[in-house]
């Protein structure tokens, strides 16, 4: 997954969302109480889980490799490099 979003306009765009919800969060009180029940439901669910998909994570770690693989030959940035950019760039 960090091969993946290791290009700068995943790795910008994703900075951009965490501090548009960090800022949205932090100044609306009501929005935060929401945001706070929301995360401890996805922990608690992600936790739950996490045991039910490890056999799946197992199955499909060849193909992780092989995403892997082809991300760090650079293969992803010569094909799109729209990539390399960032947010603001694009």
């Amino acid at each position: 997954v960090s091969e993946v979003t290791n290009p700068t306009l995943l790795s910008s765009a994703c900075d951009v969302v965490a501090t548009a919800y960090a800022c949205t969060k932090e100044s609306h009180p009501y929005i935060k109480s929401v945001c706070d029940a929301a995360e401890k439901g996805v922990k608690s669910a992600s936790e739950a889980t996490a045991s039910c998909v490890q056999p799946l994570l197992t199955m499909l770690e060849p193909h992780a490799a092989a995403g892997s693989e082809f991300a760090s030959k650079d293969k992803l940035g010569e094909k799109l490099p729209v990539l390399q950019k960032s947010v603001e760039q694009v």
